[in-house]
């Protein structure tokens, strides 16, 4: 069994709300088995799939209240349905829309508890007319980050609360644990964090059966996309499948030209937005300036992307690369692969982000928003990581005035100035803090 922090974030959410939870995220990530782990700890677990069981689709439809929904539901279910101790799961609910916009009866009427999923979320649900607002939350499910991966590879807790702590002191890691954590990112690098390839290697760390899996959900992915408008999916395709070889190029920057000589942004950007909203793609936007906001100064047309997976990635490219990968072969362009893992961590931790690019102060692989502030990061996979003309450039400037930058390579920790190189492994700690409360009041003496 795979642990993952969505088991924590789904008990603590039916704990502290009466509120339905719908799970959106890529197919292939894990959203249908946590969500069935997190059942058994209800007496009663129901489970309403729409695509296996079609006539349900049917069942609900002109629903008139709760009460008419759970007459129907208790039809078609011989689970026993106990009154406030039964999650009830609504799986593929893009086939029947009904169920999310019913939602809100359902919470309201208070008898059972509900949550919700589906494969292609972000594209069918996009123009839902009546989102549930207030009475179900969303949460986004990512392939497992690297924390996940080394917890189920074996890494305890005792050892990234050490990595922790050495992150949070800037204090170098001991060089024994460094090494295997850097042994552990590389696999990572080839593995990738889709539960079944993930599964695949703890039970066999056979690399050929891991990659068969990816291959797998590769054409998963590629089915999704030529049952998609015709008109738009040899477009999407084209697109997805120039995701590898884009990365490897020069500046990373995704050059719409390699479509064809002639088109325009408008004309494509809906493939674009299948991808991202599939969660397949992972677009990566330039800013013009590193300021907080970064959104507002976003770029329509200049991105980066990556794929939503590093391991898929991997599979993607030659075969007999996995093992170069692992052996840290130098005659591999490591940039782009480091580059995605680090684009794929931070969107899982909540994080948006950027690149900048400025023609007299150079390009940075990343910028984001953390802790009220511009963070630039540098990725480095190679010897030379103190090299790094453009964010030298940025740290220099009194105008930007930023604390610190993050140099990320493969090397123990170490401070200079306000430069932090980091172990590209200490990614996985670049995280939200979403504990942090503001209250703010206005001071109205004197007007009473």
């Amino acid at each position: 069994m795979l642990k993952r922090k969505i088991d924590n974030y789904l008990r603590n959410y039916y704990e502290t709300t009466r509120n339905a939870l719908l799970i959106t995220g890529a197919r292939q990530t894990g959203k249908t088995y946590s969500i069935r782990q997190f059942g058994k700890t209800f007496k009663s677990f129901v489970e309403i799939n729409f695509i296996e069981m079609p006539e349900a689709v049917e069942l609900f439809k002109g629903a008139k209240n709760s009460s008419d929904i759970l007459l129907r539901l208790s039809t078609i279910t011989s689970v026993p349905l106990i009154k406030g101790e039964t999650l009830v799961f609504f799986d593929e609910v893009q086939q029947c829309p009904d169920i999310v916009t019913a939602i809100k009866f359902l919470v309201d009427d208070g008898s059972f508890r509900y949550i919700l999923s589906g494969s292609l979320l972000g594209v069918e649900l996009k123009d839902l007319r009546s989102e549930p607002v207030g009475y179900m939350g969303v949460k986004e499910m990512y392939p497992l980050d690297f924390e996940e991966f080394i917890s189920c590879v074996g890494i305890n807790d005792v050892v990234i609360g050490a990595l922790r702590e050495a992150w949070q002191n800037r204090s170098p890691v001991d060089a024994f644990i460094h090494g295997k954590m850097m042994d552990l990112f590389r696999l990572y690098l080839i593995v990738g964090g889709m539960p079944a390839a993930v599964s695949k290697y703890v039970e066999s760390n056979n690399l050929q059966e891991v990659m068969a899996v990816q291959q797998d959900i590769v054409r998963l992915y590629k089915r999704d996309i030529s049952q998609y408008d015709p008109d738009n999916k040899l477009y999407i395709e084209e697109i997805f499948n120039l995701i590898p070889p884009e990365l490897n190029a020069k500046n990373k920057r995704f050059i719409l030209k390699r479509l064809n000589e002639h088109t325009k942004f408008d004309r494509v950007e809906n493939s674009f937005l299948w991808l991202t909203n599939a969660g397949v793609a992972l677009p990566v936007y330039n800013v013009e300036e590193p300021k907080i906001p970064l959104l507002l100064s976003r770029s329509r047309n200049l991105f980066k992307l990556f794929q939503g997976d590093i391991g898929l990635l991997a599979s993607q490219y030659a075969e007999g690369i996995q093992m170069r990968i692992i052996k840290g072969d130098k005659d591999i362009n490591f940039g782009s692969i480091y580059e995605n893992a680090v684009a794929q961590e931070l969107v899982a931790h909540g994080i948006t982000p950027y690149y900048y690019n400025n023609k007299k102060r150079g390009e940075l692989d990343f910028v984001i928003e953390l802790g009220g502030k511009v963070l630039p990061i540098e990725v480095k996979s190679g010897k030379d990581y103190e090299t790094h003309r453009a964010l030298s450039n940025i740290m220099d400037c009194s105008e930007y005035d930023l604390p610190e930058a993050l140099v990320l390579n493969n090397e123990n920790l170490r401070v200079a100035g306000k430069m932090v190189y980091a172990p590209i492994y200490m990614v996985m700690f670049l995280e939200k803090n979403n504990t942090a409360s503001t209250f703010y009041k206005v001071d109205l003496s004197g007007l009473s």
